[in-house]
């Protein structure tokens, strides 16, 4: 195990700053903190503290890369973290070759290193698993003409097309709206001409994203489509605080269970003391990455390619377990629960779940 003197070093890549989604980071980061002071409550790792040394990503890819190995030259035994998929994929492909341990924390791409990777394993779902359950949620809800509005980038694309292909083999269809090309009034005279039914946002935040809401909440032709973003943006309360009754009523993924148990109602207790507002699953799935990581190290003073084998957590939302599974490129917690919600129109701060997988 490489350590300091006095310490185990794990390194967080976290995006703190824009054009990073910064209150994801914000939560990504503070779970980790909060089950670093636990972990080294308890006696940290065999008898040393952790010491959790950070990086801000600020979604660049070429930044991240840079990120680990600056940390890998400071001796960090394992990295932690991530919030956007393709600033994640530079850190995974990194992290393998140098043979360091990074347990990517709310990435979702399928293909997060473009071959097999022994060193790279993953808490979130695959995005192949969490958008076909919010396929099946739009199927169940009635919605079978579905629009996208998209933006050119590897996740949009990936979901895309995850939704095309899982959505015909249900009788349902999608068309692809590019944004780059459609300002927002047109891009809602497009919806009534294909008469669609649900318009998903795969765009970027708080930009396309805020205007087309707004355009479409404020077309009374449109009043009868459903607005969704699988991507999880109104898990967060910028979200609500930006777009008020207008960001309410639009289902999401987000990857925690119906109901916490004993374990994640404490942890929900302290995140939200720590955040000063309810955290999101990304608070969640820094505080359970941390945990495995602690358990990795405790397991093998020199961890191992396949040591994510040998790793089982009981997590804020289940037993963890890695494992291998078929068309996904790291080892992979198959699977965290996942569930689609929205934002109640009466009490924004309160969540509705809509369905579960």
């Amino acid at each position: 195990m490489k350590t300091g003197k006095s310490s185990v070093r794990i390194g967080a890549l976290v995006p703190l700053s824009r054009p990073g989604w910064v209150e994801a980071g914000r939560h990504l980061l503070a779970g980790l903190d909060l089950a670093v002071g636990e972990v080294n409550g308890a006696g940290g790792i065999c008898g040393k503290p952790i010491e959790l040394i950070v990086r801000d990503t600020a979604a660049d890819p070429r930044k991240a890369a840079d990120a680990v190995d600056e940390l890998a030259g400071m001796g960090v035994a394992a990295l932690a973290g991530e919030y956007h998929s393709v600033v994640a994929r530079a850190a995974a492909a990194r992290a393998d070759a140098l043979g360091l341990p990074f347990l990517c924390a709310s990435a979702v791409l399928d293909a997060l290193t473009e071959q097999p990777a022994d060193w790279v394993a993953r808490l979130a779902p695959a995005q192949s698993h969490g958008w076909r359950i919010y396929a099946d949620f739009l199927i169940g809800a009635g919605h079978r003409r579905i629009a996208v509005a998209t933006q050119p980038s590897v996740y949009w694309a990936s979901g895309t097309r995850i939704l095309r292909d899982h959505l015909a083999s249900r009788g349902g269809s999608v068309v692809e709206l590019d944004t780059r090309t459609l300002a927002a009034e047109a891009l809602c005279e497009e919806l009534v001409e294909h008469r669609a039914t649900a318009l998903l946002l795969l765009v970027g935040y708080p930009e396309p994203a805020a205007s087309l809401v707004r355009a479409v909440r404020g077309d009374p032709r449109l009043a009868h489509v459903l607005i969704g973003a699988p991507a999880g943006q109104p898990e967060f309360a910028e979200w609500i605080a930006l777009l008020g009754s207008d960001g309410a009523a639009i289902p999401f993924l987000r990857y925690l269970p119906e109901h916490l148990g004993d374990f994640g109602v404490r942890v929900e207790a302290s995140l939200r003391e720590r955040l000063n507002e309810a955290p999101s699953f990304v608070a969640f799935e820094g505080y359970d990455t941390l945990l495995v990581l602690a358990e990795l190290l405790r397991r093998d003073a020199a961890p191992s390619a396949d040591g994510w084998s040998q790793v089982t957590v009981e997590g804020t939302r289940g037993k963890i377990a890695f494992s291998r599974q078929p068309g996904i490129s790291t080892w992979q917690w198959a699977w965290p629960p996942v569930q689609v919600a929205d934002r109640d129109p009466h009490v924004h701060d309160r969540f509705r779940v809509l369905h579960v997988g």
